[in-house]
C-alpha cells in the first residue's frame, strides 16, 4: 500500500484540476494515491477523471457524492483513506515536484505514534510564503503557532489514525461550510506536529472560494459557523481568542434563530457578555453584504 493519500475536494473546478494533475504527475516520488472527492460536480469533472484513471499514469480513486461543501468533502475523504499519512490539496492548487519526497523523508527520519503529523508552509506561484514561516522547533501545535504571532495558511500532513479519531464535521441542511480549523484545534490538545520550514502546497485563491466570500459564508452556513466558535470557546489559549469566538458564536445564532445559543455554549457567562458586540458584528455583516451585491 502506498504510504500517503492526497485528496482533493472538488466542485465544478474541471477547469482547474488539470494543473494539479500534471503536478502530481511531476513528483519525484509516486509512493501516494491521489482521492478526488467531487462534491455534486456538473461540469464534466467525472469524464475528465475517467479519462486520467485509463492512462494510469499515477494512482487515482474517484467517490462523487451529493454536495455537502468542503467540509463535508473532508468527511468523506477521512472515512475512505487507509494510507498512514494523508494531506488536502485543493483543486485550485499544486505541490512543488519533491512536494511528496520531502515529506515522506521527514515522516520516515523522524515521525513517531506521539505525533499527529507534519505541517508546512503554503507559497504562492511566485515563491512568496504565505504569512510567515514556521519556528525552528522541531514539534509545535498550530495554536502555539498562532498564538506566537505566526500568520497565513499552513499544510498539514495528518496521520490517518489520528485524524479518524475526532468527531466529523456537522452537516447541516442548507449549509455548505463548518471551518476546517475546529477539527485541528481538537488535534492539538492531543498531540504536536513535526515542522517542515519548505513549501509543500502552491496555492491560488480563487474569487468563488470560501477565502473570497467569507461575508456571506457567515450568513449562509451559520450553524457550521456556531460549531467551530464553540470549539475555539472551550480550547482557545488567550482570553481574547476566546471572547472574539464569543462575539462571533452570537452572530451566528442571530442568523439561524436560535433561542438556546446560550444553553448550547461551553461558556455561557462569556458568551452573555459578548451578546451586544455579537448583535453588532451580525449587523456589519449584513451591511458588507448588501454593499457588495
Amino acid at each position: 500500500m502506498k504510504q500517503l493519500t492526497v485528496f482533493t475536494p472538488s466542485y465544478n473546478r474541471a477547469h482547474l484540476l488539470p494543473d494539479l494533475y500534471k503536478s502530481l504527475l511531476r513528483q519525484s516520488c509516486k509512493d501516494f494515491i491521489w482521492l478526488i472527492v467531487d462534491d455534486g460536480s456538473n461540469d464534466g469533472t467525472a469524464g475528465l477523471v475517467k479519462s486520467w484513471i485509463e492512462k494510469n499514469e499515477i494512482e487515482i480513486k474517484y467517490e462523487y457524492q451529493n454536495n455537502q461543501g468542503m467540509h463535508g468533502a473532508h468527511n468523506t475523504a477521512y472515512r475512505l483513506i487507509e494510507t498512514e499519512l494523508n494531506v488536502c490539496i485543493d483543486s485550485d492548487d499544486f505541490m512543488p515536484d519533491d512536494a511528496v519526497d520531502k515529506t515522506l523523508k521527514l515522516w520516515k527520519d523522524k515521525g513517531n505514534k506521539a505525533l499527529a503529523g507534519i505541517v508546512a508552509l503554503d507559497a504562492t506561484k511566485d515563491g512568496e510564503i504565505i504569512g510567515t514561516k514556521l519556528p525552528e522547533n522541531e514539534t509545535i501545535t498550530l495554536c502555539q503557532y498562532y498564538v506566537n504571532g505566526g500568520t497565513g495558511d499552513k499544510k498539514l500532513v495528518y496521520r490517518t489514525e489520528v485524524i479518524k479519531q475526532y468527531p466529523e464535521y456537522g452537516i447541516y441542511e442548507g449549509e455548505r461550510l463548518v471551518p476546517l480549523s475546529s477539527k485541528y484545534v481538537l488535534i492539538d490538545q492531543d498531540f504536536q506536529l513535526l515542522v517542515l520550514n519548505e513549501v509543500l502546497c502552491v496555492v491560488e485563491y480563487q474569487e468563488d472560494g470560501s477565502s473570497g466570500t467569507i461575508f456571506k459564508q457567515y450568513k449562509q452556513s451559520p450553524k457550521g459557523f456556531a460549531e467551530a466558535r464553540r470549539i475555539t470557546m472551550q480550547y482557545g489559549l488567550r482570553f481574547k481568542d476566546r471572547f472574539m469566538a464569543a462575539i462571533h458564536y452570537v452572530s451566528s445564532a442571530v442568523f439561524s434563530n436560535d433561542i438556546s445559543f446560550i444553553n448550547k455554549s461551553p461558556k455561557p457567562m462569556l458568551t452573555f457578555l459578548a451578546i451586544p458586540m455579537g448583535v453588532a458584528l451580525n449587523i456589519y455583516i449584513r451591511y458588507r453584504i448588501r454593499s457588495k451585491s
